[in-house]
């Protein structure tokens, strides 16, 4: 019986006694693991990165517009119906070669009115020289009076002065009558051709007595020699000078580059742009640029070496200014301010606030607290790695500012 009472009564007791130390020790083993896992979570991973000296040399990339060594819009000088033309679009000219030709009826009335008055005008002028010598032969005589000699004397140099008048009417309107002959002023390339036959064209300027708007009838372009016009941001402008050269990429050929020269620049700045308008130069004796071609204009800057860069995402914006987070040898963060420079592209410098030995956190997460720990890992490949050798070229369009200075958001 006891034995019995023993076991009725023992046995619930130990078995409850094992339930109460299984969940303790259970409890003990989620606490450690909830511990080890906060732990871990506090620890956020981040990639730590060093800033880097930055390049001698960086490129700077400006949108660049090609034109022609000369380009000529030709006018038409009298007025008419366009009777013919001879070059279209595209069409190797010589200097002087026939591009059209202009009908000009009341010009050639006026031409023959003109020859007419000087025919007329030569005759008077005839007459009242042999009037001046029968009158001269007779001077001195009871028949004439001085005054009479010298009133035809006089006459006669009337009528000269106006059969030279008439002649130069008459060298005006030939002058007008060779300018229906519209001829290319130079050798290039006929690049417009805005007339055609029967057209009705009004002078511009050759013909005084005609009013009203004149209309362009070709434009002829030099392409022997390319000018290359480009926007200089103020930050860049000291650099231009005779030494600087660029290369010139055209975005529907990469890969492709040709090489230009400086030529002038504007020495002002552009108020609303803050740019300087810069022209280059290019050989183009085998015609690949064309007039008004778009093209990336790469110059190679020199640059402060001594200026440590490091990549934009390694930025914080926050109340303060701009920071970084410097990992110390504790692996704990600490907010610092830094002074930025000039931005690079993908990089910027830092003109103050870090040195060389700095480990900072690239891509800091956005709750990233001062003193917080934090666990140094390896990122995928390809994910905000901070570039080791020169920065990406530096793209502008000549914003207003133009200063290429990093902005706070």
């Amino acid at each position: 019986m006891k034995r019995r009472a023993l076991l009725s009564f023992g046995l619930p007791a130990v078995l409850a006694a094992a339930l109460v130390v299984y969940g303790v020790v259970g409890r003990e083993r989620s606490l450690a693991s909830l511990t080890r896992v906060a732990n871990e979570q506090a620890n956020v991973p981040v990639q730590v990165i060093s800033p880097q000296r930055g390049p001698s040399t960086r490129p700077l990339v400006l949108p660049g517009t090609v034109r022609a060594w000369y380009e000529a819009p030709i006018f038409a000088q009298v007025a008419g119906y366009v009777q013919s033309w001879n070059e279209d679009y595209g069409a190797s000219v010589k200097a002087g070669q026939l591009l059209a030709t202009i009908d000009a009826p009341s010009l050639d009335a006026q031409y023959a009115a003109a020859k007419a008055n000087l025919n007329v005008a030569q005759a008077n002028y005839r007459l009242a020289v042999s009037t001046a010598a029968r009158w001269q032969a007779l001077a001195g005589t009871p028949a004439v009076s001085k005054q009479e000699v010298d009133v035809q004397a006089a006459g006669a140099a009337a009528r000269k002065a106006e059969m030279e008048a008439s002649a130069q009417d008459v060298a005006r309107y030939a002058a007008l009558e060779a300018f229906k002959r519209v001829v290319a002023p130079f050798d290039g390339v006929v690049t417009a051709r805005l007339t055609d036959v029967g057209s009705y064209v009004n002078a511009a300027g050759g013909d005084v007595s005609v009013r009203g708007n004149s209309a362009e009838l070709f434009t002829v372009s030099d392409v022997h020699e390319m000018r290359v016009f480009v926007s200089v941001p103020q930050d860049y402008a000291n650099l231009l000078g005779p030494h600087t050269t660029a290369t010139l990429h055209q975005p529907s050929q990469p890969g492709k580059s040709i090489e230009a020269k400086f030529l002038t620049t504007a020495r002002a700045f552009n108020p609303s742009t803050r740019t300087a308008e810069t022209e280059l130069t290019v050989d183009n004796s085998n015609h690949a640029l064309w007039p008004g071609t778009y093209v990336d204009v790469e110059f190679h800057v020199p640059s402060d070496q001594t200026v440590l860069t490091m990549p934009e995402a390694a930025l914080i914006f926050r109340a303060d200014g701009a920071q970084v987070a410097i990992v110390d040898a504790q692996n704990r963060v600490h907010l610092r301010n830094v002074t930025l420079g000039q931005n690079l592209g993908q990089t910027v410098q830092v003109t103050s606030g870090l040195s060389l030995g700095d480990k900072l956190v690239n891509n800091p997460p956005a709750g990233l607290l001062e003193g917080q720990s934090v666990q140094s890992v390896t990122p995928a490949t390809g994910y905000a790695m901070a570039p080791q050798k020169a920065p990406q070229p530096t793209h502008s369009a000549g914003s207003a500012n133009g200063d290429g200075q990093a902005t706070k958001p």
